[in-house]
């Protein structure tokens, strides 16, 4: 990782590193960032290193998280992070760049991009949103940022379970670890509540920069209908809709996800080449793609606990699902496998996962 390097906003010492070359692209922190942490979960790095050997990729934590400092927590009004988006691109002489934004950083790119156009290239938001109480209702959102503050280790499995549902157990249970190496309970709690505070409706209809909204058709994170209606707002543009269920970019089919994000920003497909693949800590458990497998990864998961001799009611528990939702998981595998019994179709699981 380049060096960690901190701008002034007025307000907030934020963090902020680069590296590559060219034209500047700004990636600002989603809902827990952490310059250090985020460096050593390898889907991240890796799709930050294919991005930049075609751009020049700044970094930031948002006040309040990772490496930035004076704040003890995220605030949760948008004007901090603007200050400090502006902050970064001063203290690294971009005087305009491409921003790259997910989840709740769409928000405040949003905003930033309607405050500061003449600093905004191009907007590329995935999973985007523009209002944080359109999210959820509100006891569900209450309910989420008190299990947050009391259960990191019980809430952080339960985000890697709504962000990635279609992943392995072993790549949700990396992901919740990398999620508690961010933050503590606390700042984590605090910083879920500040993306259901922020709110971008008022910005949208100002934002002048092309834009283009990216998002996967089965995200239980932020809904489809959100990134869309993202769209509906900004005038002029473009959304995109993705397969796969995976809300982070860097998961599932990233290679997918990057050539878009870097053609929209003008890179030309023959400077792309080959070297956009997906990443192995991304594929499928048993090295096959999920395309090839009848059964997706969750109801060969499923079907693997069942081979345990675990009941329906432990392995909803462990999979923090609903009973309903794991028969309807074994039907499902059932049904595209043909065979007679769920019996069958934990044998079937068995011999066709590979050995550890």
């Amino acid at each position: 990782m380049s060096t960690v390097r901190y701008a002034w906003s007025g307000s907030d010492d934020v963090a902020w590193s680069e590296m590559g070359a060219g034209a500047p692209l700004l990636i600002g922190g989603w809902w827990m960032s952490h310059l250090e942490r985020d460096w050593e979960y390898g889907p991240f790095r890796t799709f930050v290193e294919a991005m930049a050997r075609h751009r020049r990729v700044l970094r930031m934590d948002t006040p309040g998280s990772g490496l930035s400092r004076t704040r003890p927590e995220t605030p949760d009004s948008l004007e901090p992070h603007v200050d400090a988006m502006k902050a970064v691109l001063d203290a690294a002489e971009a005087e305009q760049a491409t921003l790259f934004a997910g989840s709740s950083g769409c928000a405040i790119a949003v905003e930033f991009a309607a405050r500061h156009p003449e600093r905004v290239r191009r907007l590329v938001l995935s999973g985007a949103y523009l209002d944080g109480s359109s999210i959820a209702s509100p006891g569900d959102r209450a309910a989420l940022v008190e299990l947050v503050r009391k259960s990191w280790g019980v809430s952080s499995r339960v985000m890697s379970d709504i962000f990635y549902p279609d992943a392995t157990a072993e790549q949700r249970r990396a992901f919740a670890r990398h999620q508690r190496s961010t933050a503590t309970a606390a700042a984590a709690a605090a910083g879920l509540q500040a993306v259901y505070s922020f709110d971008a409706r008022a910005a949208a209809p100002q934002v002048r920069a092309p834009t283009l909204v990216l998002h996967r058709r089965g995200d239980r994170a932020i809904p489809l209908a959100l990134g869309a209606a993202t769209a509906a707002a900004i005038p002029g543009a473009h959304v995109e809709v993705l397969e796969g269920s995976d809300h982070h970019p860097w998961h599932g089919d990233a290679s997918a996800f990057l050539r878009r994000a870097l053609a929209f920003d003008a890179v030309a497909e023959e400077q792309l080449g080959g070297d956009l693949v997906l990443p192995p800590a991304m594929a499928a458990p048993d090295g096959a793609s999920a395309k090839t497998s009848p059964i997706s990864a969750r109801e060969r998961e499923v079907l693997l606990l069942i081979s345990q001799g675990k009941t329906d009611a432990q392995i909803a528990a462990e999979l923090f699902l609903s009973v309903h939702t794991v028969h309807r998981h074994v039907a499902n595998a059932r049904t595209k496998l043909g065979v007679p019994s769920r019996a069958a179709a934990a044998a079937w699981a068995i011999a066709h996962t590979a050995a550890p």
